[in-house]
């Protein structure tokens, strides 16, 4: 039996695995290279992952729950 390899969205180097869209601008956001703020009540519910530009016009609180958004990832770690 032969073990095929990983190909598609299934390969380790898809930017599938670490893209985010922002919730009020739809900007593609990679969460390796780019500062992306979430909401983790709302995380799962309605995929609320925010941009830097929109998490500060919000005044770092979430437009559904109203609860702070804490930082996903951080530039350059």
């Amino acid at each position: 039996m032969s073990v095929g390899k990983a190909k598609g969205i299934n390969t380790h180097g898809h930017l599938g695995w670490v893209t985010k869209r922002c919730r009020i601008c739809g900007k593609l956001m990679d969460v390796t290279r780019q500062i992306v703020y979430k909401c983790p009540n709302c995380e799962k519910k309605y995929g609320a992952y925010f941009c830097e530009a929109d998490a500060k016009i919000l005044h770092y609180k979430c437009p559904y729950c109203k609860g702070q958004l804490v930082l996903f990832t951080e530039k350059g770690k």
